[in-house]
């Protein structure tokens, strides 16, 4: 009696073990430690930083983003032309299953232009990111002073 009920102890503990190792895969990319930076009046555009993970099963081929807070929401690359830093549109963003792509200051990231409203710092922005497949993915993204 006590032999099988610490093999039934063991086999609980085991599975309580395997199953807390175990997630079940995520279905929405994140948005990690995203930020826009913030503006004075007046300024017409911004940029807007952070990490985008595909958590999914399946390759994500982001193809626009937009927010009821600008007239414009693109995507933008800064590339080194001639010994020259140039911002060139980018016409989407693919990113594999199980990985990540980093926003940056001096590498991808999003130009937000014509703020219909002040964009100052603590302030939080809606932003919505749309993929080719016709999904669509909300966050809410803090204003900051970096």
């Amino acid at each position: 009696m006590q032999k099988n009920l610490f093999r039934v102890s063991a086999l609980m503990i085991m599975a309580v073990f395997f199953l807390t190792g175990c997630k079940p895969a995520a279905t929405e990319p994140s948005f990690d430690n995203a930020w826009i930076r913030a503006i004075p009046p007046g300024i017409k555009m911004t940029a807007g930083y952070g990490t985008i993970r595909n958590d999914t099963a399946d390759e994500l081929v982001i193809d626009s983003f937009s927010s009821p807070f600008f007239r414009e929401v693109s995507l933008h690359r800064t590339e080194l032309v001639d010994g020259v830093n140039k911002m060139r549109e980018v016409e989407n963003l693919v990113i594999a299953a199980g990985d990540s792509l980093e926003l940056a200051p001096g590498g991808y990231h999003l130009m937000l232009t014509a703020p219909n409203k002040s964009i100052v710092q603590n302030q939080v922005v809606p932003l919505e990111m749309n993929t080719a497949d016709g999904r669509t993915f909300n966050f809410q993204v803090p204003v900051e002073k970096r």
